[in-house]
Order: structure tokens, then C-alpha cells, then sequence
């Protein structure tokens, strides 16, 4: 990965190549549109708005040619441009100048929450359309004898009720990956452990876990209130993240093996959605408690 980050800024060229192949190629392997974006946010991050900009738009001209040459469609690069590349370089641009990853991520939360309130306005009944467009799985299921079809449409109907919350959440989660991604690139290149340390800092404002307390008091008293709990959905990876962040620092703190982490991310994936949920669970208690700060406090009274 590193290589790939060092190739990429040699010059606009190779970081356009990057850029544009990656995402042809997230076509058939969706994880490596994460590097097409994680390179506009490189390059943005490194270089500035300016060059982080004229790279997107290299890279949507060379996308453009690509997926023409490919698949005979190079009107796809405009999707390349809209959903992969200009939300990194905003990301890109906001972290450049602020300097605060928390921040950064909070803000793109936005994002999400401007796709959910699109598909509101866009559409008069989300559940309907999702039912619709999951209709040919609920009918493979059927077919297959997976599931019976009285159970198959109440199944559909539920997982149709979630999917705009779920749909807008996995979307801005998906960007921060790939900003993620970008900066630990930056940090290997130019500043080896610097996103570690970034990274072990990261919480977000007080007032977001309130806010997602409010949602959550919401969504148990009325069981109708679906923007609530859509609303409560964007606020999971935040808090999810700064759990993974807690963890890294009592690593850190503690002086403990790399194995240590190694494990936790095997458990994340072996017993996944509980072990997120859980994860999730001690980021949101972090907005009160402040878990990092109360270790400090102990191994400086230790020491």
C-alpha cells in the first residue's frame, strides 16, 4: 500500500492513473474504490485543494476514456467524479485546513444525512421503492426454497423500512475509510506515526452522544418515528469509530503487543454486527466518561 501511495505522488499523471484505474476496476471489486478515493484524499491532503482538484479532474477525463475503452460507457466516470472523488477532496480540503480529524468526520456525517433527506424528498414512499428493487432477491429466496413466501414478503417489508437509514449510513461510512485511509498514506510518507497519534485522539463533541440519546429515547417511545431512528443510524459510526480509537489508545497506553489489535479486528469481523454494536456501545459512553482520560489520569498517578 505504501508503494502504491508513493507511486501515486510522483506526479499528476500517476496519481490520475491511480485514481481512475482503482475505480474502473471497483466495477468488479468494490473494495478498491476505497483506493480511488483514499488517493484524491492523498493528493488533496499533501498538495492542496488546487492540485487535489486538478488530479479529480484528470482522473475523471482518464475514467472517462477508460470505462469507454472497456465497457463502452465513459458517461460512468461522471459517477466516479460525483460519488467517489469530490466528497474525499471536500473531506480532503476541510482536514487540510482544520487540522481536526474529529471534526472531519463529523462533518461528513452531513453527507449522509443530505442523502436521506434526498430520498425523501425524492421519493414518496422509500419503503416502496426498496421493496421493489429487492423483489428479484425475495424471489431468488422463494425460488431456492431458502425462505417460505408468506415469511420472504414480512422479511422484505422490515429490511425495505431500514434500508434508506442503512443505505445513507453505509455511504458517508464508506468515505471515511477512504479518508482514513488517505491520511495514514500521508502520515507513512511524511510523517510516520502521525495518524496513529491523530487517530487515538479522535472524539467527537459531547453534543452529538446528547443528541443521540435524544434519538434513542425517541425511537423506544414511538414506534413510528423511522427519521429518528435513520437519524440514530448516521450517528453508529461515529461512535463506532471512536470505540476502535479507545481501543488503539489503551493499547498504546498499556505497551501492549500489536497482536492485541490484531485480535480485536479478527473478533470485529468473526462475531460482527454484536461485536460493532458493542464497540459502538463504549465510544458512546466515552461522550460522558472519557475513558481515555480517566487511564491517564491512573497510570500518571502509578507512575
Amino acid at each position: 500500500m505504501q508503494s502504491l501511495a508513493s507511486f501515486a505522488m510522483r506526479g499528476r499523471s500517476q496519481a490520475a492513473l491511480v485514481v481512475a484505474a482503482s475505480a474502473v476496476l471497483s466495477l468488479l471489486l468494490p473494495l478498491v474504490g476505497l483506493i480511488s478515493s483514499a488517493t484524491v484524499a492523498l493528493v488533496t491532503l499533501r498538495k492542496g485543494a488546487g492540485e487535489g482538484l486538478f488530479v479529480t479532474a484528470f482522473a475523471g477525463l482518464a475514467g472517462g476514456l477508460l470505462t469507454f475503452a472497456v465497457l463502452g460507457r465513459p458517461l460512468l466516470a461522471i459517477g466516479f467524479v460525483l460519488i467517489l472523488w469530490l466528497p474525499l477532496w471536500v473531506l480532503g480540503v476541510v482536514l487540510r485546513r482544520t487540522r481536526s480529524l474529529a471534526l472531519t468526520v463529523q462533518l461528513a456525517a452531513l453527507s449522509g444525512l443530505l442523502i436521506l433527506v434526498g430520498i425523501r424528498l425524492l421519493t414518496a414512499d422509500p419503503t416502496v421503492s426498496w421493496m421493489e428493487l429487492l423483489e428479484p432477491l425475495r424471489r431468488g429466496l422463494v425460488e431456492g426454497n431458502v425462505i417460505e413466501a408468506t415469511e420472504s414478503e414480512q422479511m422484505m417489508a422490515q429490511i425495505a423500512r431500514w434500508m434508506t437509514g442503512a443505505f445513507a449510513t453505509a455511504f458517508y461510512f464508506q468515505l471515511l475509510l477512504a479518508l482514513f485511509i488517505g491520511r495514514w498514506w500521508q502520515a507513512l510518507l511524511y510523517n510516520p506515526g502521525g495518524f496513529g497519534a491523530e487517530f487515538r485522539a479522535f472524539r467527537v463533541r459531547s453534543e452529538v452522544g446528547y443528541a443521540a440519546l435524544g434519538l434513542a429515547i425517541v425511537v423506544l417511545l414511538l414506534d413510528e418515528a423511522m427519521w429518528a431512528a435513520e437519524l440514530l443510524l448516521l450517528a453508529v459510526p461515529l461512535f463506532f469509530l471512536q470505540g476502535v480509537a479507545i481501543v488503539h489508545s489503551l493499547v498504546h497506553a498499556y505497551s501492549l503487543h500489536r497482536g492485541w489489535l490484531i485480535g480485536f479486528y479478527v473478533l470485529l469481523l468473526l462475531i460482527a454486527p454484536h461485536a460493532e454494536i458493542l464497540v459502538a456501545g463504549v465510544g458512546f459512553l466515552d461522550s460522558w466518561v472519557d475513558l481515555r482520560a480517566r487511564v491517564a489520569a491512573r497510570k500518571g498517578g502509578q507512575d
